[in-house]
C-alpha cells in the first residue's frame, strides 16, 4: 500500500545529520547549556531575516505568548480579542494571566481572523488584540493594526504556523507590537523538543522580555519583577541554527506541493485553500473544506494516508471555557469550519506522486474520474546546505 504521511521528519533528519551531530558535540565540549552562544547567534539569525531589531528566544511557543503578554502588562479585568480558531495555547495564555479571552469570528474564505469582528467586540477593558497566521496564511494586518492603533491596542501576532510568510511584501511577525513562534519539531522550522521566540521592534519591550524569560532579573540575584525561566536550551538554539539553513527550500517544496494540489483537486467537491491577493503563505498546512469530512478521512486512512482535523472543536465551546457563556451558534462561520476542515500532507518531503495518489483517493471517494490522477514524481533531493 502508498503510504502518505503527515510528516517524515526521520527524513529531514536526514539531510542534516553530520551537521546535527557537529553542533551537538561543540555544544557537550563547551558544557554552556544555558545561554552558550549558539542562542544569541540564532537570534541574531532570525531578527535579520525576518526584519525585525529583537528575537528573544524562549522555550516554548505557548510561553511566547505568555512571556508576551506579561510583558504588556496584560492581567486581571483585561480582554483579549482573539479567533476561537486557532490552538489551544492562544486562549489558554490569557487565562492563565487571569485575562478574559474574547473569542471572535473568522474569515470564511482564509480561516483568519474577521477584522469587522474585531472592531464589533471592542470594549472598554480590551487591552489587547491576538492575530493567529492560521496555517501559514496571513491575516489582514494593515487593516487590523490600524483597528489597534486607533483603539490604543497592543498587537500580538501569534506566528507559531508562519515562519516566512509575507503580507503586502513584509514578513509576519514584523506587524505587531510583539510575534510569537514556535519551534515545536512539526512546525516548519521545528527543533528537537519545545523552543519558541519573541519578535518586537520596541528596545524597552524587547528588553523587558528578556528580564521576564529569566526570572524577571535586572542583574544577577536582583528582581525588579516576576517573570519566568523562559530560557531557550543551548543545545536546541545550535540545532535550530542548522536547520534554519534549509528553511527556504523547504518552504518552497510546500508551496509546490500546494501548487500540485491546487491544479489536481476538482473544486466542485472539495474547496482548496484561498489565497488572497498580496498574501504569501508557507502552508504549514494544507486545508480544505469538503463535505463528509469524516467520511473522508476515515476512506484516506484506509488507504495509507494521513489527514488532520484542525480543530475539531472551537474554543470558545471547550468546557473549560464555558464560564464565559458562549452557546453553539455563536461563532457560526468557525463552527462550520471546524464541521468540515481537513489537512493533507504537505511537508517538504513529499514526492510528486504522492500528490497524486491523494488527490486520486479523493476522486475516488467523491466518485469523480480524471486522467493523470496518479502521476509520477521524485521527492526532495539531499541538498542540504552545510
Amino acid at each position: 500500500m502508498h503510504k502518505v504521511g503527515m510528516l517524515d521528519l526521520k527524513a529531514e533528519y536526514e539531510l542534516i545529520r553530520d551537521d546535527v551531530q557537529a553542533v551537538v558535540e561543540t555544544v557537550l565540549e563547551s558544557q554552556q547549556h544555558i545561554n552558550g552562544p549558539a542562542v544569541a547567534e540564532f537570534e541574531t539569525e532570525m531578527a535579520d531575516r525576518l526584519g525585525v531589531k529583537h528575537a528573544i528566544a524562549v522555550s516554548s511557543g505557548t510561553d511566547s505568548l505568555l512571556c508576551s503578554m506579561m510583558a504588556l502588562d496584560i492581567g486581571y479585568v483585561d480582554e483579549v480579542i482573539l479567533p476561537s480558531f486557532t490552538f489551544f495555547a492562544t486562549a489558554g495564555s490569557v487565562a492563565r494571566l487571569g485575562a478574559t479571552p474574547v473569542f471572535v469570528d473568522i474569515d470564511s474564505a482564509t480561516f483568519n481572523i474577521d477584522p469587522a469582528s474585531i472592531e464589533q467586540a471592542i470594549t472598554e477593558r480590551t487591552r489587547a488584540i491576538i492575530v493567529v497566521h492560521l496555517f501559514g496564511q496571513c491575516a489582514d494586518m494593515d487593516v487590523i493594526r490600524d483597528l489597534a492603533t486607533h483603539n490604543g491596542l497592543a498587537l500580538i501576532e501569534d506566528a507559531a504556523q508562519a515562519i516566512g510568510a509575507t503580507y503586502r511584501g513584509q514578513q509576519i511577525g514584523s506587524w505587531g507590537d510583539t510575534a510569537c513562534l514556535s519551534f515545536y519539531p512539526t512546525k516548519n522550522l521545528g527543533g528537537f523538543g519545545e523552543g519558541g521566540m519573541i519578535l518586537a521592534n520596541d528596545e524597552d519591550l524587547a528588553a523587558l522580555v528578556r528580564q521576564l524569560r529569566n526570572h524577571g532579573e535586572s542583574e544577577r540575584y536582583i528582581h525588579q519583577r516576576v517573570g519566568g525561566n523562559f530560557r531557550l536550551d543551548t543545545m536546541k538554539a545550535a540545532i535550530l541554527r542548522v536547520k534554519l539553513q534549509n528553511l527556504d527550500e523547504f518552504t518552497r517544496r510546500r508551496r509546490h506541493n500546494a501548487a500540485l494540489y491546487n491544479k489536481l483537486l476538482d473544486d466542485s467537491v472539495v474547496t482548496a485553500p484561498y489565497v488572497p491577493e498580496h498574501h504569501e503563505p508557507v502552508y504549514h498546512q494544507y486545508s480544505l473544506l469538503c463535505d463528509r469530512r469524516d467520511d473522508l478521512q476515515e476512506f484516506l486512512q484506509r488507504h495509507g494516508i494521513a489527514t488532520g482535523v484542525y480543530y475539531a472543536v472551537p474554543l470558545h465551546l471547550q468546557k473549560c471555557f464555558a464560564s464565559l457563556a458562549y452557546k453553539p451558534g455563536a461563532l457560526p462561520v468557525t463552527e462550520q469550519t471546524c464541521a468540515n476542515i481537513l489537512s493533507l500532507p504537505c511537508h517538504p518531503m513529499l514526492a510528486d506522486n504522492d500528490i497524486h495518489y491523494v488527490v486520486s483517493r479523493i476522486h475516488e471517494f467523491y466518485g469523480i474520474t480524471k486522467p493523470g490522477d496518479r502521476g509520477s514524481g521524485k521527492a526532495i533531493e539531499k541538498t542540504a546546505k552545510t
